[in-house]
């Protein structure tokens, strides 16, 4: 499930998204522009930078990463990236905190202890989607965000749920960025089930969004740079049998 590109999308549509599970969260909040960013010399890609009205002054950065795999050097990574850019920019902001959010603890990194000065500091935040509570009882966006984590099993009726609330409680200009949302997550989490199948699933009739024509053209995109590597596998194989004659399964595989 490509949960980078589901969150990135959620932080598109509601940058304030990341303030509703922070515990102290700024108070000119929903103006915060995201966006992602790179640091060159060394080249780091950080997921989600959440940027202050410009016209507020040198307000305080936000920096975001999703984690969903184990990783041991997350935190080396992350504070590097974060001290690099403040550095950089450090004229257009007053200070920076980093959000880390996770399924669960259980992907966190193992050797925390040199990191205990950040870790344990009002400056770092660590978020467990799976300790947030139920997802009925949640804020919309958030329980979006908490969907990515359900099993398949429960994750069509938590869906259907979520589809209802949206009709009954968001204003219907706001509601079919969140309807989009919902269907993105369920075809990235169901990828082998067709769009009618979708359909069924959540009892919903499927529009040719743009959402869903572009999570179809990342599969066939996908599909064709496999191809790709496939054509160049058969063409390498067939020199070789060619200028050696057949070669043996190991020596092939």
């Amino acid at each position: 499930m490509r949960r980078d590109s589901i969150f990135y999308k959620l932080f598109q549509q509601s940058p304030s998204l990341l303030f509703e599970i922070l515990t102290n969260p700024p108070i000119n909040g929903d103006a915060y522009r995201f966006d992602s960013v790179a640091v060159k010399e060394p080249k780091f890609e950080i997921d989600g930078v959440f940027l202050p009205p410009e016209n507020a002054g040198a307000g305080v950065v936000y920096f975001c990463e999703v984690q969903f795999q184990k990783d041991e050097q997350l935190y080396e990574r992350v504070f590097a990236e974060s001290s690099l850019y403040f550095y950089r920019n450090r004229a257009r902001f007053s200070d920076w905190q980093a959000v880390i959010i996770y399924p669960s603890r259980s992907i966190e990194q193992t050797d925390i202890h040199p990191h205990r000065g950040f870790l344990n500091s009002t400056q770092v935040h660590r978020v467990y989607l799976d300790e947030l509570g139920d997802i009925r009882q949640l804020p919309i966006w958030v329980a979006l965000m908490v969907l990515t984590t359900v099993e398949s099993e429960k994750a069509p009726e938590e869906a259907r749920y979520l589809l209802s609330r949206t009709r009954q409680e968001v204003a219907s200009e706001s509601s079919g960025a969140i309807i989009d949302m919902i269907t993105t997550i369920m075809v990235y989490k169901f990828e082998q089930l067709s769009r009618a199948e979708v359909e069924s699933m959540l009892g919903i009739t499927l529009k040719e969004t743009r959402v869903y024509r572009e999570i179809k053209e990342e599969g066939r995109e996908e599909g064709r740079e496999e191809g790709r590597e496939q054509a160049t596998i058969n063409l390498i194989i067939r020199q070789l049998n060619k200028r050696f004659g057949e070669l043996p399964q190991d020596m092939r595989s």
